[in-house]
Protein backbone atom coordinates (compact mmCIF):
# COMPACT_ATOMS: atom_id res chain seq x y z
CA UNK A 1 0.00 0.00 0.00
CA UNK A 2 1.45 3.37 -0.95
CA UNK A 3 1.80 6.28 1.39
CA UNK A 4 0.51 9.62 0.15
CA UNK A 5 3.64 11.62 0.81
CA UNK A 6 2.57 14.76 -1.00
CA UNK A 7 2.13 17.89 1.05
CA UNK A 8 -1.38 19.20 1.41
CA UNK A 9 -2.50 22.11 -0.71
CA UNK A 10 -1.02 25.32 0.59
CA UNK A 11 -3.39 27.91 1.96
CA UNK A 12 -2.84 31.58 1.19
CA UNK A 13 -5.23 33.55 3.39
CA UNK A 14 -3.30 36.77 2.80
CA UNK A 15 -3.65 36.72 -0.96
CA UNK A 16 -6.42 38.57 -2.68
CA UNK A 17 -7.82 38.60 -6.18
CA UNK A 18 -7.94 35.70 -8.60
CA UNK A 19 -4.70 34.10 -7.41
CA UNK A 20 -5.92 34.13 -3.83
CA UNK A 21 -9.22 32.55 -4.86
CA UNK A 22 -7.43 29.79 -6.76
CA UNK A 23 -5.11 29.20 -3.81
CA UNK A 24 -8.06 28.83 -1.44
CA UNK A 25 -10.14 26.65 -3.78
CA UNK A 26 -7.63 24.74 -5.93
CA UNK A 27 -9.86 21.76 -6.72
CA UNK A 28 -12.89 23.80 -7.75
CA UNK A 29 -10.62 26.11 -9.75
CA UNK A 30 -9.05 23.16 -11.54
CA UNK A 31 -12.34 21.51 -12.52
CA UNK A 32 -13.79 24.80 -13.74
CA UNK A 33 -10.70 25.59 -15.81
CA UNK A 34 -10.37 22.06 -17.20
CA UNK A 35 -13.94 22.04 -18.47
CA UNK A 36 -14.12 25.66 -19.57
CA UNK A 37 -10.89 25.66 -21.60
CA UNK A 38 -11.49 22.28 -23.23
CA UNK A 39 -15.12 22.95 -24.09
CA UNK A 40 -14.33 26.34 -25.61
CA UNK A 41 -11.50 24.85 -27.68
CA UNK A 42 -13.73 22.01 -28.87
CA UNK A 43 -16.53 24.32 -30.00
CA UNK A 44 -15.21 24.76 -33.59
CA UNK A 45 -14.87 20.99 -33.96
CA UNK A 46 -18.38 20.39 -32.67
CA UNK A 47 -19.88 23.06 -34.94
CA UNK A 48 -17.94 21.86 -38.00
CA UNK A 49 -18.95 19.18 -40.49
CA UNK A 50 -17.26 16.73 -38.13
CA UNK A 51 -20.00 17.46 -35.61
CA UNK A 52 -23.29 19.32 -35.79
CA UNK A 53 -22.60 20.66 -39.28
CA UNK A 54 -23.39 24.28 -38.42
CA UNK A 55 -20.20 25.37 -40.20
CA UNK A 56 -19.35 24.17 -43.70
CA UNK A 57 -15.84 23.19 -42.70
CA UNK A 58 -14.13 19.87 -41.98
CA UNK A 59 -11.04 19.38 -39.86
CA UNK A 60 -8.07 17.74 -41.61
CA UNK A 61 -7.47 14.04 -41.10
CA UNK A 62 -4.16 12.73 -39.76
CA UNK A 63 -3.46 8.99 -39.48
CA UNK A 64 -7.05 8.36 -40.48
CA UNK A 65 -8.69 10.55 -37.83
CA UNK A 66 -9.65 14.19 -37.35
CA UNK A 67 -9.12 13.96 -33.60
CA UNK A 68 -5.52 15.17 -33.72
CA UNK A 69 -6.65 18.49 -35.18
CA UNK A 70 -10.11 18.74 -33.63
CA UNK A 71 -9.92 17.13 -30.19
CA UNK A 72 -6.30 17.11 -29.03
CA UNK A 73 -5.82 20.91 -28.73
CA UNK A 74 -8.79 21.16 -26.37
CA UNK A 75 -7.61 18.15 -24.40
CA UNK A 76 -4.24 19.81 -23.79
CA UNK A 77 -5.84 23.12 -22.88
CA UNK A 78 -8.04 21.48 -20.25
CA UNK A 79 -6.69 19.04 -17.63
CA UNK A 80 -2.93 19.48 -18.02
CA UNK A 81 -2.90 23.24 -18.59
CA UNK A 82 -5.59 23.78 -15.95
CA UNK A 83 -3.51 21.82 -13.45
CA UNK A 84 -0.44 23.88 -14.35
CA UNK A 85 -2.27 27.18 -13.82
CA UNK A 86 -3.72 26.15 -10.46
CA UNK A 87 -0.46 24.62 -9.24
CA UNK A 88 1.46 27.77 -10.17
CA UNK A 89 -1.09 30.00 -8.45
CA UNK A 90 -1.53 27.86 -5.34
CA UNK A 91 1.93 26.36 -4.79
CA UNK A 92 4.33 28.59 -6.74
CA UNK A 93 7.43 27.51 -8.65
CA UNK A 94 8.35 24.77 -6.20
CA UNK A 95 4.90 23.26 -6.60
CA UNK A 96 5.21 23.34 -10.38
CA UNK A 97 8.62 21.65 -10.19
CA UNK A 98 7.20 18.90 -7.97
CA UNK A 99 4.21 18.47 -10.27
CA UNK A 100 6.41 18.15 -13.37
CA UNK A 101 8.86 15.88 -11.57
CA UNK A 102 6.17 13.34 -10.73
CA UNK A 103 5.45 12.89 -14.43
CA UNK A 104 8.81 11.12 -14.85
CA UNK A 105 8.40 8.43 -12.19
CA UNK A 106 9.15 5.50 -14.49
CA UNK A 107 11.10 3.35 -12.00
CA UNK A 108 8.34 1.02 -10.89
CA UNK A 109 8.30 -2.77 -10.59
CA UNK A 110 7.90 -4.29 -14.07
CA UNK A 111 4.84 -6.22 -12.89
CA UNK A 112 2.85 -3.00 -12.92
CA UNK A 113 3.78 -2.35 -16.54
CA UNK A 114 2.41 -5.79 -17.35
CA UNK A 115 -0.78 -5.03 -15.40
CA UNK A 116 -1.28 -1.77 -17.30
CA UNK A 117 -0.27 -2.92 -20.79
CA UNK A 118 -1.58 -6.50 -20.75
CA UNK A 119 -4.19 -6.57 -17.99
CA UNK A 120 -6.51 -4.17 -19.80
CA UNK A 121 -6.65 -6.16 -23.08
CA UNK A 122 -7.03 -9.37 -21.08
CA UNK A 123 -9.95 -8.02 -19.03
CA UNK A 124 -11.76 -6.68 -22.10
CA UNK A 125 -11.14 -9.93 -23.99
CA UNK A 126 -12.59 -12.02 -21.15
CA UNK A 127 -15.65 -9.76 -20.97
CA UNK A 128 -16.14 -9.94 -24.75
CA UNK A 129 -15.84 -13.73 -24.79
CA UNK A 130 -18.43 -13.90 -22.01
CA UNK A 131 -21.05 -12.02 -24.04
CA UNK A 132 -20.16 -13.23 -27.55
CA UNK A 133 -21.40 -16.36 -29.30
CA UNK A 134 -18.45 -16.54 -31.68
CA UNK A 135 -14.91 -17.80 -31.29
CA UNK A 136 -12.09 -15.42 -30.53
CA UNK A 137 -10.34 -14.15 -33.69
CA UNK A 138 -6.66 -13.28 -33.61
CA UNK A 139 -5.98 -9.75 -34.86
CA UNK A 140 -4.12 -9.35 -38.18
CA UNK A 141 -0.34 -9.05 -38.17
CA UNK A 142 -0.63 -5.39 -39.19
CA UNK A 143 -2.64 -4.67 -36.03
CA UNK A 144 -0.09 -6.44 -33.85
CA UNK A 145 2.72 -4.48 -35.51
CA UNK A 146 0.91 -1.19 -34.89
CA UNK A 147 -0.03 -1.96 -31.30
CA UNK A 148 3.07 -0.72 -29.48
CA UNK A 149 3.50 2.38 -31.70
CA UNK A 150 -0.18 3.09 -31.06
CA UNK A 151 0.42 2.93 -27.31
CA UNK A 152 3.30 5.38 -27.59
CA UNK A 153 1.23 7.83 -29.64
CA UNK A 154 -1.63 7.57 -27.16
CA UNK A 155 0.79 8.16 -24.26
CA UNK A 156 1.91 11.55 -25.59
CA UNK A 157 -1.56 12.56 -26.74
CA UNK A 158 -4.42 11.25 -24.60
CA UNK A 159 -2.37 10.18 -21.59
CA UNK A 160 -0.23 13.29 -21.31
CA UNK A 161 -3.13 15.63 -22.03
CA UNK A 162 -5.40 14.23 -19.31
CA UNK A 163 -3.66 12.42 -16.48
CA UNK A 164 -1.38 15.21 -15.15
CA UNK A 165 -4.65 16.92 -14.30
CA UNK A 166 -7.07 14.18 -13.24
CA UNK A 167 -4.72 11.91 -11.34
CA UNK A 168 -1.50 13.85 -10.64
CA UNK A 169 -3.21 17.06 -9.52
CA UNK A 170 -6.77 16.25 -8.46
CA UNK A 171 -6.70 12.69 -7.10
CA UNK A 172 -4.24 13.22 -4.20
CA UNK A 173 -6.22 16.23 -2.99
CA UNK A 174 -9.52 14.36 -3.29
CA UNK A 175 -8.12 11.36 -1.41
CA UNK A 176 -6.97 13.59 1.45
CA UNK A 177 -10.38 15.22 1.61
CA UNK A 178 -12.71 12.25 1.07
CA UNK A 179 -10.59 9.12 1.37
CA UNK A 180 -9.54 6.88 -1.53
CA UNK A 181 -12.96 5.54 -2.43
CA UNK A 182 -14.82 8.79 -1.79
CA UNK A 183 -12.27 10.79 -3.78
CA UNK A 184 -12.50 8.32 -6.64
CA UNK A 185 -16.30 8.51 -6.65
CA UNK A 186 -16.02 12.29 -6.95
CA UNK A 187 -13.40 12.22 -9.69
CA UNK A 188 -14.91 9.48 -11.86
CA UNK A 189 -18.13 11.30 -12.85
CA UNK A 190 -16.27 14.59 -13.32
CA UNK A 191 -13.80 12.85 -15.62
CA UNK A 192 -16.67 11.40 -17.64
CA UNK A 193 -18.63 14.66 -17.81
CA UNK A 194 -15.57 16.47 -19.21
CA UNK A 195 -15.98 14.37 -22.39
CA UNK A 196 -19.69 15.15 -22.88
CA UNK A 197 -19.43 17.83 -25.63
CA UNK A 198 -17.45 15.40 -27.77
CA UNK A 199 -20.51 13.17 -28.14
CA UNK A 200 -21.80 15.89 -30.48
CA UNK A 201 -18.92 15.07 -32.87
CA UNK A 202 -17.38 12.17 -34.76
CA UNK A 203 -15.47 11.28 -31.60
CA UNK A 204 -18.69 10.22 -29.89
CA UNK A 205 -20.46 8.77 -32.93
CA UNK A 206 -22.69 11.74 -33.73
CA UNK A 207 -25.40 11.74 -35.08
CA UNK A 208 -26.05 8.11 -34.10
CA UNK A 209 -25.10 8.43 -30.44
CA UNK A 210 -27.75 7.55 -27.84
CA UNK A 211 -28.30 8.74 -24.28
CA UNK A 212 -27.75 5.17 -23.12
CA UNK A 213 -24.28 5.10 -24.62
CA UNK A 214 -23.43 8.43 -22.97
CA UNK A 215 -24.60 7.06 -19.64
CA UNK A 216 -22.57 3.89 -20.12
CA UNK A 217 -19.50 5.98 -20.88
CA UNK A 218 -19.82 7.97 -17.65
CA UNK A 219 -20.48 4.75 -15.72
CA UNK A 220 -17.30 3.27 -17.20
CA UNK A 221 -15.34 6.37 -16.17
CA UNK A 222 -16.57 5.82 -12.61
CA UNK A 223 -15.74 2.12 -12.31
CA UNK A 224 -12.46 2.35 -14.24
CA UNK A 225 -11.39 5.18 -11.93
CA UNK A 226 -11.43 2.67 -9.07
CA UNK A 227 -8.81 0.58 -10.87
CA UNK A 228 -6.78 3.65 -11.84
CA UNK A 229 -6.72 4.90 -8.25
CA UNK A 230 -5.52 1.51 -7.04
CA UNK A 231 -2.68 1.42 -9.60
CA UNK A 232 -1.79 5.05 -8.82
CA UNK A 233 -1.52 4.36 -5.10
CA UNK A 234 0.21 0.99 -5.33
CA UNK A 235 2.92 2.29 -7.68
CA UNK A 236 3.86 5.15 -5.37
CA UNK A 237 1.73 7.54 -7.43
CA UNK A 238 3.47 6.85 -10.74
CA UNK A 239 1.88 9.02 -13.40
CA UNK A 240 3.45 7.16 -16.38
CA UNK A 241 1.85 3.92 -15.15
CA UNK A 242 -1.54 5.61 -14.85
CA UNK A 243 -1.16 7.05 -18.34
CA UNK A 244 -0.29 3.61 -19.71
CA UNK A 245 -3.30 2.04 -17.99
CA UNK A 246 -5.61 4.73 -19.40
CA UNK A 247 -4.38 4.56 -22.98
CA UNK A 248 -4.33 0.76 -23.01
CA UNK A 249 -8.13 0.91 -23.12
CA UNK A 250 -8.15 3.40 -26.01
CA UNK A 251 -5.47 1.56 -27.95
CA UNK A 252 -6.98 -1.91 -27.65
CA UNK A 253 -10.48 -0.75 -28.52
CA UNK A 254 -9.38 1.33 -31.51
CA UNK A 255 -6.87 -1.14 -32.99
CA UNK A 256 -7.65 -4.72 -32.04
CA UNK A 257 -11.16 -5.12 -30.68
CA UNK A 258 -13.24 -5.04 -33.88
CA UNK A 259 -10.99 -7.61 -35.59
CA UNK A 260 -11.13 -9.93 -32.59
CA UNK A 261 -14.89 -9.65 -32.00
CA UNK A 262 -16.58 -8.57 -35.27
CA UNK A 263 -20.05 -9.71 -34.15
CA UNK A 264 -20.09 -7.33 -31.15
CA UNK A 265 -18.11 -4.44 -32.62
CA UNK A 266 -20.74 -1.70 -32.87
CA UNK A 267 -20.16 1.33 -30.67
CA UNK A 268 -23.04 0.33 -28.38
CA UNK A 269 -21.86 -3.27 -28.04
CA UNK A 270 -18.25 -2.26 -27.43
CA UNK A 271 -19.40 0.24 -24.81
CA UNK A 272 -21.19 -2.50 -22.86
CA UNK A 273 -18.21 -4.83 -23.08
CA UNK A 274 -15.83 -2.23 -21.65
CA UNK A 275 -18.36 -1.37 -18.94
CA UNK A 276 -18.61 -5.05 -17.99
CA UNK A 277 -14.82 -5.40 -17.91
CA UNK A 278 -14.37 -2.21 -15.89
CA UNK A 279 -17.11 -3.08 -13.41
CA UNK A 280 -15.72 -6.57 -12.84
CA UNK A 281 -12.19 -5.24 -12.31
CA UNK A 282 -13.44 -2.54 -9.94
CA UNK A 283 -15.34 -5.08 -7.82
CA UNK A 284 -12.27 -7.31 -7.59
CA UNK A 285 -10.09 -4.37 -6.52
CA UNK A 286 -12.64 -3.11 -4.00
CA UNK A 287 -13.00 -6.54 -2.39
CA UNK A 288 -9.26 -7.27 -2.41
CA UNK A 289 -8.33 -3.93 -0.84
CA UNK A 290 -11.45 -3.62 1.35
CA UNK A 291 -12.09 -0.28 -0.26
CA UNK A 292 -8.71 1.22 0.66
CA UNK A 293 -7.39 1.05 -2.92
CA UNK A 294 -3.78 0.88 -1.75
CA UNK A 295 -3.94 4.27 -0.03
CA UNK A 296 -2.28 5.48 3.14
CA UNK A 297 -2.48 9.09 4.30
CA UNK A 298 0.69 11.05 4.98
CA UNK A 299 2.23 10.51 8.39
CA UNK A 300 1.80 6.74 8.52
CA UNK A 301 4.58 4.19 8.34
CA UNK A 302 7.14 4.58 5.57
CA UNK A 303 9.77 2.37 4.12
CA UNK A 304 13.43 3.26 3.56
CA UNK A 305 13.99 6.60 1.92
CA UNK A 306 10.44 7.75 2.57
CA UNK A 307 8.92 5.34 0.07
CA UNK A 308 5.47 4.08 0.97
CA UNK A 309 5.33 0.61 2.50
CA UNK A 310 3.64 -1.96 0.27
CA UNK A 311 1.24 -4.29 2.03
CA UNK A 312 -1.02 -7.09 0.91
CA UNK A 313 -3.53 -4.88 -0.84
Amino acid sequence: MAVDSRPGAEQHPGRSGLRGLIGRRPLISFFVLANLMSWLAWTPYILSANGLGVWDFSFPSLLGTTQFAGVLPGAYLGPIFGAFIVTAAADGRQGVRRWIGRMTKWRVNWVWYAVAALGVPAAITVAAVAVSDEDLHLPPVAVLAAYVPGLLIQMVTTGLAEEPGWRDFALPRLQRAFGPLGGTLVLGPLWGVWHLPLFLSEWGGWPNVTWLRVGEFIAFACVFSVVVTWVFNRTGQSLPLVMLLHVSVNNFMSLAYSDMFPSIATAEQASRVTLLAGTTAAIVVLVATRGRLGYRPAGTERGPGGVGVLESE
